[in-house]
């Protein structure tokens, strides 16, 4: 990919259709996470020297743009960063350097804020710069300029690519419609000559590889992935000092004003427990295989003891690898088998299902995109009488019958994370409590993507159309209300876990 046009050298890219054709802490610091950071950095320089010696597997790739080949007079190369927040451990960022590299050029990354996004609060839009500031810093002390692009990309990056005349733009990737709708944006306002790939940095199989349809759930997916792991979970080559220095600096950054700047809900306030930025969320890594992840097949669904990793929200804004988190959990496995295999499943198997149903099916947070089953069976029970009746606001303050919601339901409030085997009880109650089932989806998704610092992913749009509309369920005994949608109960979790320990904790 990006070969110099009317030139092209023995060994460049190529895109992926083939060659270029001439003419075209936990959260703070936990103990041991500066070593974990040690072991990673050696590993790295032992996979390779730096990204332009690695064998890196072209099906990671996709070419977006007509044009393919890199027109002569580049200027530069462009990572335009989006989901994938972070330096090292990213294959897009890796992606770009090796084209910089091999074509001679400075490397920009540049990540265009926007002033809001969905139901996302300060509490998101914090962690999110927070982070941002890190990676800024390690580009620096990378020689590589870092851009913070204040506006929708369609605005300032076909601008910024014209002013430092870049030669080609590398993205990452999202299989959500407003992200993919950028990045169709940007392809139609980039100059003509100027290629655009993108590369799957979230996953560890890339999503286009892994299947090429909706998949109907974990039991099909699950060997098309297995079958490709050994091919794609190798270790990371380094993001290394880049020897092409950009002609001119990155302008500073006012962070500050960046801040100020948002057009968002501050009333969801930021949480404490989460540190932004890669270096906290390897610190949770840490201390997870270090002091929880031997309980996590055993607890990981008791919400009253500590066995989970904690690591979503540095997972959705790709502060953490989720590649990297595997490869350092897997060598556990001699000693926590049954731990481990179930960590691969759910952050693996379960999140790239995930994406998948994203990626494949559009209506992939509304009841047309169920399956025509459970359709059939919530739109037949829509009229059923419901025992409770809640609006939006009763359900947003934690206000029910049920203590142990309500408990979930602050627990996401004040932390902004509830415990995963509680999401399953939170929204399928939602379901039962509301007037339809479009209100009960509407409803479950606008709480999630608001305190959830996880909200806005394909894994929380997944669980609740699980919870709600069956995805990647199958039909179960018929009732009121849920239909053949399965159903969760307050005397189930009762045998599961103390449920009286978890509502004394998080009482109003």
């Amino acid at each position: 990919m990006f070969p110099k046009k009317q030139k092209q050298a023995a060994g460049a890219d190529a895109g992926p259709s083939g060659s270029c054709k001439r003419g075209r802490q936990d959260a703070q610091a936990a103990p041991g996470a500066e070593s974990l950071a040690e072991v990673v950095e050696q590993a790295r320089r032992r996979a390779a020297p730096s990204v332009r010696e690695f064998k890196f597997n072209k099906k990671r790739v996709r070419l977006l743009s007509q044009e393919s080949c890199l027109q002569d007079g580049a200027l530069g190369i462009l990572y335009w960063m989006s989901r994938d927040q972070r330096v090292q451990d990213n294959w897009a960022f890796l992606y770009a350097q090796r084209l910089a590299l091999k074509q001679q050029l400075p490397l920009h990354v540049c990540f265009c804020l926007v002033p809001k996004f969905l139901e996302a609060t300060i509490r998101h839009f914090g962690f999110l710069l927070k982070g941002l500031r890190e990676v800024a810093e390690e580009c620096g002390e990378l020689g590589i300029p870092f851009h913070l692009l204040q506006g929708y990309a369609k605005d300032v990056l076909p601008g910024f690519v014209t002013r430092h005349g870049i030669g080609g733009v590398v993205t990452d990737f999202s299989p959500l419609r407003v992200p993919l709708q950028w990045v169709e944006d940007v392809k139609e306002r980039l100059p003509q000559d100027v290629p655009l790939v993108q590369v799957d940095a979230h996953n560890i199989v890339p999503c286009w590889v892994a299947s090429s349809k909706q998949e109907y759930g974990a039991r099909t997916i699950r060997p098309k992935i297995h079958a490709q792991l050994p091919e794609f979970l190798t270790e990371f080559p380094p993001v290394v000092q880049h020897p092409f220095p950009a002609a001119a600096p990155a302008q500073p950054i006012d962070w500050d004003a960046c801040y100020a700047s948002l057009e968002v809900d501050r009333t969801v306030s930021e949480v404490k427990w989460a540190a932004p930025g890669t270096a906290a969320g390897l610190a949770v890594l840490q201390a997870f295989v270090t002091r929880r992840l031997p309980g996590y097949s055993e607890y990981r669904n008791n919400p009253n003891k500590a066995a989970l990793s904690n690591l979503s929200p540095w997972f959705h804004f790709g502060q953490v690898s989720v590649q990297r988190a595997v490869l350092e959990v897997r060598k556990s496995r001699d000693r926590h088998r049954e731990s481990v295999d179930s960590f691969v499943e759910e952050a693996v198997i379960r999140r790239e299902l995930a994406d998948n149903f994203c990626f494949y099916n559009k209506s992939y947070d509304q009841l047309e995109g169920a399956h025509d089953w459970a359709r059939d069976t919530l739109r037949l029970h829509a009229r059923d009488k419901r025992e409770y009746l809640y609006d939006l606001q009763q359900l947003e303050e934690g206000k029910t019958h049920d203590q142990l919601w309500n408990a979930a339901q602050i627990q996401m409030v004040r932390e902004g994370k509830m415990h995963g085997f509680l999401r399953m009880y939170w929204a399928k109650k939602i379901l039962e409590w509301t007037r339809s089932p479009e209100d009960a989806l509407r409803f479950a998704i606008y709480l999630n993507d608001r305190f959830e610092l996880d909200g806005r992913d394909p894994n929380g749009y997944v669980g609740c159309m699980w919870s709600i509309c069956g995805i990647h369920d199958q039909g179960w005994a018929e009732r009121n209300v849920f239909g053949k949608i399965r159903y969760m109960n307050y005397a189930g979790c009762k045998r599961k876990f103390n449920v009286g320990q978890f509502e004394h904790k998080y009482r109003p």
